[in-house]
């Protein structure tokens, strides 16, 4: 039993007409009669009562009309399913984030699916630190990612922004006022940090700028995330240096204050595998050019 064979019953089950059924087939009338055939034989049953004056389903035929209808409508069904899936419509994609250095890139990319991509399933992980996307990419286990890339191989990569970094102080600290602050007079002051040697970038590239500004940073306590690194600055346990992004975090007696330029800058960059043809992914993707262009110099 085939799909054409399905057709050719259920257009000659409506239209009660050969002639009829092969031009809505756009068919002519004798290979449709051959079909019928064929299909009565594969059952083993008779579908119509045939005169040279009319044409009648027996009591096998409408029965059998429901369930050919449902089959052709199933097989629809799959054929847009497959063809969708094709073009990249449907699927799932899993989005690695890094906390704050994401507060800005990822709704604006998570959205634009929902309301562009509604049959792709994005499936959220993180927070981790900025670093860490790209491992669990290069591994398998994650399809896209917003981090920074340290030159992991088998990776693509496209920047979508940079984010400044900025001081973050309890709102009585004595630079709180302040237009703009120079790195260099931090160096007697007490920070707070994300730990070390857990992939996290904005903590190297803190400690780098600090050492080009002339003074090694003294971490009196570390924080596993933003929102408790900003707890512990509200808090005057000591300062820090965060992305600009984590103004998005909003906690009270906190306040941030520009680096005086040029600041350091973390990139982050939209991360995935070289040579993954998946056509979800690659929709995505081509989505994110639009909505997260890749900033100028």
């Amino acid at each position: 039993m085939e799909l054409r064979h399905l057709s050719a019953f259920v257009a000659v089950a409506e239209e009660l007409h050969f002639g009829r059924a092969a031009a809505r087939l756009h068919m002519t009338q004798p290979p449709l009669s051959q079909q019928i055939r064929q299909l009565e034989k594969d059952l083993g049953v008779a579908l119509f009562e045939r005169n040279t004056r009319s044409v009648q389903l027996t009591a096998a035929g409408r029965t059998f009309l429901g369930p050919a209808r449902d089959a052709l409508a199933a097989a629809a069904v799959a054929r847009r399913a497959a063809r969708a899936a094709g073009r990249g419509e449907v699927g799932a994609v899993s989005l690695g984030f890094a906390g704050a250095s994401s507060a800005v890139t990822l709704p604006v990319l998570t959205r634009a699916v929902a309301a562009e991509l509604p049959g792709v399933e994005m499936t959220l992980r993180g927070p981790w630190y900025s670093g860490e996307p790209t491992g669990r990419i290069a591994e398998g286990t994650l399809d896209l990612g917003f981090a920074t890339v340290s030159g992991t191989r088998g990776l693509a990569s496209r920047l979508v922004r940079r984010d400044r970094l900025m001081v973050a102080l309890a709102d009585v600290h004595p630079l709180a006022g302040r237009s703009e602050i120079e790195l260099a007079e931090l160096a007697g002051e007490r920070f707070v940090a994300f730990p070390a040697g857990r992939g996290s970038e904005v903590r190297e590239l803190f400690v780098s700028s600090c050492l080009d500004a002339g003074f090694m940073p003294t971490v009196v306590q570390e924080a596993p995330d933003s929102f408790s690194l900003l707890a512990m600055v509200g808090a005057g346990v000591g300062i820090a240096l965060v992305v600009e992004a984590a103004q998005s975090i909003r906690l009270d007696h906190v306040t941030f204050v520009p680096l005086a330029e040029p600041a350091p800058v973390l990139p982050v960059s939209l991360v995935w595998r070289q040579g993954d043809d998946s056509a979800v992914l690659r929709a995505v993707l081509d989505l994110a050019e639009q909505v997260l262009p890749t900033p100028a110099d």
